[in-house]
């Protein structure tokens, strides 16, 4: 089983004629995803790879019942095709861009509200469920189905996870990029709950960074559940210095709280099997599920 996209999920392009969106709508298919058009505004009516584009998702809504929209849209216009997307109906939306100003997400995180849809991002690697459904940048090749979910901050150590777990002997049921930025429409616990909520995932794999307080969050809300599906967790960022920000704009040490030495032993009294590289997520994985 899989959350928030499966092989049913129907799913459109913002930003579906320009280079990026070009590019990996065509891998997204590949993979097998059900991509039913984009929307590129002024470009309605055209066919681009064989699908059709509208002028907006409004109406890509309402002739391909689109339910899922992954937006590659420039930063000065992401935040209003966030906002257009939830407006018209869609229940998944994947922002992939990077360097939305703050301010434009503290726009749409209020307007959203109001919506009945989930945000996933921005500047984040999209979501994954194996032999099923890309939405967003991942190497589909690395995924393959099985039974532990993922949930990181990092593009990168996302792929990373999955491939030592595929190496380890298992698979992946979904994996969810939430993104890097100080304000990202999904949280760790959120995205952590979709997948303990979820019976065909058997193990969680939480990887975070340095900065702000969603890893502590859950893990405390984790070991309140007194849940017994095993969380295994990384913290990024172990020798970055404070005050500078490291990759991703919300990776920073601004407290004590903030570091990954504070946040692992926050992780591990709350009952997370933290490791102290990304490289021992695969074996533990496997000593964790026997």
């Amino acid at each position: 089983m899989s959350v928030l996209v499966n092989k049913n999920s129907k799913i459109i392009v913002q930003g579906f004629t320009g280079k990026e969106g070009t590019f990996h709508a065509e891998q997204m298919i590949k993979f097998g995803t059900q991509i039913v058009g984009g929307v590129t505004p002024g470009k309605g009516g055209s066919i681009h790879l064989k699908r059709p584009v509208f002028n907006t998702v409004k109406e890509a809504v309402a002739k391909v019942k689109a339910d899922t929209s992954v937006i590659f849209v420039p930063p000065a216009f992401a935040a209003d095709s966030i906002m257009e997307a939830a407006e018209a109906g869609i229940k998944v939306v994947v922002c992939i861009t990077e360097g939305i100003p703050i301010q434009d997400m503290v726009k749409v995180k209020n307007y959203i509200k109001n919506y009945n849809c989930i945000l996933i991002g921005p500047n984040c690697p999209g979501i994954i469920s194996a032999d099923e459904a890309k939405v967003g940048i991942m190497p589909g090749f690395i995924f393959k189905k099985g039974k532990v979910g993922i949930v990181s901050k990092s593009g990168t150590l996302t792929y990373e996870a999955a491939d030592q777990v595929v190496k380890a002997g298992y698979g992946i049921s979904t994996a969810i990029g939430i993104g890097g930025d100080p304000i990202i429409g999904t949280t760790t616990q959120q995205a952590m709950e979709l997948l303990l909520n979820d019976s065909q995932t058997d193990c969680i794999v939480m990887i975070g960074e340095i900065g702000g307080q969603l890893e502590t969050d859950a893990a405390h809300w984790y070991k309140s559940l007194g849940a017994t599906k095993p969380v295994i967790g990384f913290i990024a960022g172990q020798t970055a210095p404070k005050g500078r920000t490291m990759g991703h704009a919300g990776a920073i040490v601004g407290g004590e709280n903030d570091t990954a030495q504070a946040k692992m032993k926050i992780m591990s009294e709350c009952g997370i099997h933290v490791v102290n590289s990304p490289a021992e997520i695969g074996n533990t994985v496997a000593s964790v599920l026997g």
